[in-house]
Parts: structure tokens; sequence; C-alpha cells
């Protein structure tokens, strides 16, 4: 892989890890049920998306 390729892919990860991040931190503070679930599943979502961008460059 090219220097350019692996930088697009740590911006990726980089970017998931955030959505990641600023989706836990919002469902932790919004007093809404639906609007706390809806976050937690995108912030899972997100964690999985990392997982497999992950496992896709150790194959």
């Amino acid at each position: 892989m090219s220097p350019k390729e692996l930088l697009y892919i740590e911006d990726a990860l980089g970017h998931t890890e955030e959505a990641k991040k600023c989706c836990t931190d919002f469902s932790n503070q919004v007093q809404d049920p639906a609007l706390r679930s809806l976050l937690s599943d995108i912030s899972a979502k997100q964690s999985g998306l990392y997982a497999k961008f992950y496992s896709l460059l150790n194959e």
C-alpha cells in the first residue's frame, strides 16, 4: 500500500472512532429514551465498522 492509501485508511478509522465517541457521549447526556437508544445503536454500529475496517487490514 502506498503512504497516501495508508493515510486514507487512518482517516477512515479515526472518523469512525470519533463518530462512535460522539454518539456515546451524546447518548449519555440526552433525556429522551428514544433518542438515547438511537444514539447508542449508532455508536454500536460505528464500533462494528471500526472492527470491520481493522479486520480487513489484517487479512
